[in-house]
């Protein structure tokens, strides 16, 4: 089941995208930016209510949001999980009017299968670098930047 991330989910979403990040797969997030965050957050859970997996929906321009900080425990990884958080979040952003949805990730082939089509980062407008300037990777981001556009 996909619900909307709760107080309650904040030091579990913590532990998962902080695995990830470890990995190298994912960018770090503080509890305090989970926070600051949490209406972006939508996460996958089990009858017993634990997460297995989180994607959040980051708005950050005119007509412009972020697919971010997807997420899927180890085990469950391959059941269709992310496909199902990554529709949620579009979704979302057609509740908006948001027509257009980049993802900046390590995985462009999971995305490519949702329906993104790769961009050069140079296209995206320079506010969406303001987490960027934080990372140890920048401005060397190896990342790939797809984007995901809404037809009306």
């Amino acid at each position: 089941m996909i619900r909307y991330a709760r107080m309650e989910d904040v030091k579990e979403i913590h532990t998962l995208l902080n695995y990830y990040a470890k990995k190298g797969l994912l960018l770090a997030c503080s509890m305090s930016s989970l926070y600051d965050r949490l209406r972006d957050f939508v996460v996958y859970v089990d009858k017993e209510d634990r997460i297995l997996g989180v994607c959040a929906l980051h708005i950050t321009w005119e007509n412009l949001a972020e697919i971010r900080s997807l997420a899927i425990q180890e085990d469950y990884r391959g059941r269709g999980l992310g496909a199902k958080l990554v529709q949620q979040c579009l979704m979302e952003a057609e509740m908006f009017g948001i027509s257009s949805i980049f993802t900046l990730t390590y995985q462009p082939g999971f995305f490519r299968k949702q329906g993104f089509v790769d961009i050069d980062k140079r296209e995206l407008p320079h506010k969406i670098w303001s987490d960027c300037i934080h990372c140890h990777m920048f401005p060397d981001c190896d990342e790939e930047a797809l984007i995901f556009n809404r037809e009306d």
